[in-house]
């Protein structure tokens, strides 16, 4: 429920079954939750609980880049240690310190900590076992980043988190000597679509305070939090009831019962707080009153994380396509020279976005693929995976047809220099605008010749290993034969066109004052 225990990697008998040899991997896209962390606020100092934590070693040796010069020729890096000050008991300043008086390493509320450096690393470890070791995807050693899309949110544990499992997957004995430096795609706040965005979008706010109430009025009476209240209110302020809804709420205890559990011995709670059925009860009212909504309302659907699904669609039409919208256009190059990478890369094949709990649950149950589970703990990842056919043979011939990326690669040879050459005039523009192609184009909007494109090619979904079923696929022509968990690109894009918005932004802007809660069901993964 709060680390993490990964399973063993794949054996060989499990590589063959999950990768048929008929299919071939095409691109790879990972969302990661961030490692362990301290608390997002200090709760429950009553019960013993010190405030700062003692777990943020990477204090010690932080870096900033400076200006050395003042005509911009030189730039330089400055390395200090960082200490937290804070009220004394008579108002004036203190250096906080942590249970046995440490000055160093002490944690900011929310922070990412040294167990949560290593998971996230150990992560990219992981993947690099799969991905470059057992299935030869990815090149063994690597000269730049121009093949790899990185992402991460505003705050700062995800950039981090994604930091660590970058260098796991490639450490500096996997890179050449003169590999530059990788390009992090990170966005502003207001422009946010890699974690479910309530505070820049204020309809989905609406919708889910809407979805917290109704679990609270589902959930306060019940039994269940009766027996929460008998462990924890005596630590409760004011020795009120535990509820939804109260002061914590119960996704806060949550939050500080993971955040100690996941720690040592000098920051733990009292043992009520870990007791098991306690836990699970926490554990499915959370995962209710947060993402009921992604199971019941396309709405919520497409406020809270269709502009990221829409993305990540994107990118695997865009690697059908091989026209940029891949994600290369973003992380290619260098100055203004955007689109192809240093050594000439026409391809991203690998994507890794350093995201949050609400990003992972939201974008399976998004999907329909998150019923039964758990709150996602932390360094959970999700896999989205691309596949081809490799070839196939006319029906009533002996004669295999061309592969699918043989056709198009002369198809774009034909074409490629005329897009180029228009998006970029010669290397002097700076303009991101894409290609025309399919992109967020729903699958009513596209040409035949550009739903031919997609036949083919097949998408999976894993979640920490484990394969995930997306319901929609399973009916007939929409999966790969005799294997329902590859969903046919076709379907799966159909699937995630019908909660993409066309326009994010006005889509938060609007309906405000309308029902929170869909007339009839409209589930999910369909």
């Amino acid at each position: 429920m709060t680390t993490l225990v990964p399973r063993p990697p794949y054996t060989q008998a499990e590589l063959e079954r999950l990768y048929p040899n008929d299919l071939q991997l095409q691109l790879v896209q990972v969302l990661l939750r961030h490692g362990e962390r301290s608390p997002v606020s200090p709760r429950f100092q009553n019960a013993g609980l010190r405030p700062y934590w003692p777990y943020c070693n990477s204090a010690r040796q932080f870096t900033s880049v400076v200006m050395a010069s003042t005509d911009w020729s030189r730039w330089d890096q400055l390395k200090y240690r960082r200490r937290l000050e804070t009220f004394g008991l008579d108002d004036g300043p203190v250096i906080a310190s942590g249970p046995n008086g440490e000055f160093d390493g002490i944690c900011q509320p929310g922070e990412l900590s040294d167990k949560g450096r290593e998971t996230t690393l150990a992560l990219g470890q992981r993947l690099r076992h799969l991905y470059v070791d057992q299935l030869n995807f990815m090149p063994k050693l690597i000269s730049d980043s121009d093949m790899i899309y990185i992402r991460a949110t505003p705050i700062p544990r995800a950039l981090e988190s994604v930091q660590q499992a970058f260098w796991g997957f490639y450490p500096p004995s996997a890179r050449t000597a003169d590999f530059p430096a990788p390009t992090i795609i990170t966005r502003t706040p207001a422009d946010e679509t890699l974690f479910p965005n309530d505070g820049n979008c204020r309809r989905f706010a609406h919708l889910s305070r809407a979805f917290a109430q109704r679990a609270a009025d589902r959930w306060n009476g019940t039994d269940d939090m009766e027996y929460l209240s008998g462990l924890f209110r005596k630590w409760m302020p004011g020795n009120q009831k535990v509820a939804v809804d109260s002061h914590p709420r119960l996704s806060g205890i949550m939050d500080t019962i993971n955040a100690t559990d996941a720690h040592g011995p000098q920051t733990k709670l009292p043992k009520e707080f870990y007791d098991p059925k306690a836990r699970g009860i926490i554990d499915d009212i959370s995962v209710e009153e947060w993402y009921g909504g992604y199971k019941e309302s396309a709405e919520y659907r497409m406020l809270g994380i269709g502009a990221l699904m829409g993305d990540i669609t994107a990118r695997m039409t865009g690697s059908v396509e091989r026209n940029g919208s891949d994600g290369l256009l973003e992380i290619g190059g260098k100055d203004g020279n955007l689109g192809r990478g240093r050594g000439g890369e026409t391809d991203v094949k690998l994507a890794l976005s350093g995201c949050h709990d609400t990003t992972l649950a939201a974008c399976l149950t998004s999907l329909g693929a998150f019923d039964g589970e758990n709150w996602p703990p932390f360094t959970s990842h999700v896999a989205f995976e691309l596949f081809r056919k490799k070839a196939w043979t006319e029906p009533n011939t002996a004669q295999p047809r061309t592969s699918l990326n043989d056709e198009k690669v002369k198809h774009q040879a034909q074409e490629s220099k005329g897009w180029w050459a228009a998006l970029f005039g010669g290397g002097k523009s700076s303009s991101l605008a894409k290609p025309e192609g399919i992109a967020r184009k729903t699958m009513d909007e596209l040409t035949e010749k550009q739903k031919n494109e997609l036949d083919g090619y097949y998408v999976r979904v894993r979640y920490n290993d484990k394969i995930m079923q997306v319901p929609g696929c399973k009916a007939r022509g929409k999966h790969l034969e005799g294997d329902t968990t590859f969903c046919t690109l076709e379907a799966f894009k159909s699937i995630v066109d019908s909660y993409t918005p066309k326009n994010w932004k006005h889509a938060c802007a609007s309906n405000v004052d309308a029902p929170s809660f869909p007339e009839k069901p409209e589930p999910a993964g369909y």
